[in-house]
């Protein structure tokens, strides 16, 4: 049972990092966009903030895939120093607190992604977008990462009983 939920999880954090890459790409054709209007003499509104939008998606999307993947730095000038029981309880100890405040995180993200849907709050840019359309991606990517972390912890935890 648990390896499906393993298997479930890991294409979970997979299939994240290929949408961040996708809000990368956006990335890229907002600024060639960008560009070549500037050059024909033209102005397309909102081009900037929808850049900035797909920066804050991608990056909290791609923060569980990375993470999987062991892309993030992590504490390894500690724990290369560590061996045995010691090594055990810093790594357990390590992915405990990033497990609290990524849970945190996220809880937050939730929060203030509730409270822009209550309050209809708008951007400030030029096309005035509804702030909870580009902070789903975010809250979503906040979620994701909290339940990878979560996922690496309890697999440590479990394997320490075995």
């Amino acid at each position: 049972m648990f390896s499906k939920i393993e298997k479930f999880l890991n294409s979970l954090y997979k299939y994240s990092g290929y949408v961040a890459s996708f809000f990368l790409i956006l990335i890229l054709v907002s600024i060639v966009i960008g560009i070549t209007s500037r050059i024909f003499g033209f102005y397309i509104r909102g081009l900037t903030e929808y850049s900035g939008y797909s920066l804050a998606t991608a990056s909290f999307l791609a923060l569980a895939y990375t993470f999987n993947e062991n892309g993030h730095i992590r504490i390894t000038l500690f724990l290369e120093k560590a061996k045995g029981k010691l090594l055990r309880f810093l790594t357990i100890w390590s992915l405990a607190v990033s497990t609290f405040f990524s849970a945190f995180l996220a809880f937050y993200f939730i929060k203030m992604w509730i409270v822009s849907i209550q309050l209809a709050e708008r951007s400030q840019g030029a096309d005035e977008i509804l702030l909870w359309i580009p902070q789903t991606g975010v809250a979503l990517g906040s979620i994701i990462f909290f339940i990878c972390i979560l996922h690496n912890f309890l697999k440590l935890f479990f394997k320490q009983n075995d």
